[in-house]
C-alpha cells in the first residue's frame, strides 16, 4: 500500500516547470499525464502520483527548508539520467549520482529543480 496519493510543489514559471519535470521524470518513466490549465500539472507511471502547481493562494511559490521529494528509480542508470537530465534542463546538483551508505545497495542523486524544489532519486538494487 502506498504512503501518500500525490506529492505537490509549487512553481513560478509553469511553462519552464513542465518542461524542466517532462525531461526529468521521463528519465525515471514518468509522463505527464494531465495539465491542469494555467494552474500546473500532474505527472504519474499509471496513475496521478507528483503536481507541480502555481500557488491557489497567488503568492509566490517558495521552497520548504528540509524538504526532499525522492522519486523510485528503476536501476542506476535510470538515476545517472536523472541527474543529467536535470542538470541539462537548467537544475543545479544537490548530490552527484552514487553510493549511500545508509542502506544496503542505496545509489542516488540529487538536484534542485528550476524553483529550487529539492529532488532526489533512489535505487536499492545491487550494481
Amino acid at each position: 500500500m502506498s504512503v501518500f496519493t500525490h506529492v505537490t510543489v509549487g512553481t513560478n514559471d509553469l511553462q519552464k516547470a513542465r518542461n524542466f519535470y517532462d525531461s526529468v521524470l521521463g528519465a525515471l518513466g514518468h509522463k505527464r499525464i494531465a495539465d491542469l490549465g494555467d494552474n500546473g500539472s500532474i505527472w504519474g507511471e499509471n496513475a496521478p502520483s507528483f503536481f507541480v502547481l502555481k500557488p491557489a493562494n497567488g503568492e509566490p511559490a517558495s521552497v520548504g527548508n528540509g524538504v526532499t521529494v525522492s522519486f523510485e528509480a528503476p536501476d542506476r542508470a535510470a538515476i545517472d539520467a536523472f541527474h543529467a537530465a536535470a542538470l541539462t534542463a537548467g537544475g543545479i546538483c544537490a548530490g552527484a549520482p552514487g553510493t549511500r551508505d545508509w542502506a544496503p545497495n542505496a545509489y542516488a542523486a540529487y538536484a534542485r529543480d528550476l524553483d529550487g524544489n529539492k529532488l532526489a532519486a533512489y535505487c536499492f538494487k545491487p550494481a
